[in-house]
């Protein structure tokens, strides 16, 4: 009887972790982006995105801490709408693209605030450097698409310290926004 109620209990406990959906983040259809802005000169904001990007991610509304998504950049797509500048960041002043092919993120905890808002905890590589970051995330919505699909889309913010990951030159803080719609497989 003790057994039969233990095994019950941890059916029970973790029957609602099956509910996890596995998505795709959808670049093809242009729905997610990874943008940045970063002062220029301390006198206005340059802005840009990176173009190609890649990843997964699995969620369950009904326990969103047991989530996980992981993301890969290639850092050649940078693109601030100027290709001479966008020249220059690819360069081994900034992102030294010939030398760190790939940048990432992979989260280590999620964290429910309640009302669809999240902490995203994680590790983020650039430049050959692995460091620790936060997301303040939300969740924007999930649902049937027309085309017979099911998605499910976040968005969010963080910043991390060019000094940080070693870039030659340091701009100081890079502020991050995020807009992320999956697709569920």
């Amino acid at each position: 009887m003790k057994k039969t109620l233990i095994a019950a209990s941890l059916l029970a406990f973790t029957s609602g972790f099956a509910n996890a959906a596995d998505y795709v983040i959808d670049t093809k259809g242009a729905h997610a982006s990874i943008n940045f802005k970063v002062k220029h000169l301390g006198y206005s904001w340059l802005t840009g995105r990176f173009d190609d990007f890649s990843g997964t991610f699995s969620y369950d509304p009904a326990h969103p801490e047991a989530s996980k998504i992981s993301v890969t950049i290639d850092p050649e797509s940078v693109n601030s709408n100027h290709a001479e500048r966008d020249k220059h960041i690819r360069s081994g002043d900034f992102l030294d693209v010939s030398k760190y092919t790939n940048a990432s993120f992979t989260s280590t905890k999620i964290e429910d605030l309640g009302d669809g808002k999240l902490k995203v905890y994680g590790d983020f590589t650039l430049h050959g450097t692995t460091k620790p970051i936060v997301i303040n995330a939300e969740k924007i919505g999930e649902g049937d698409d027309p085309w017979g699909g099911y998605r499910a889309g976040f968005s969010g913010t963080t910043s991390f310290e060019m000094a940080d990951y070693g870039l030659k030159m340091n701009m100081g803080t890079v502020e991050m926004t995020l807009h992320i719609e999956g697709i569920k497989q």
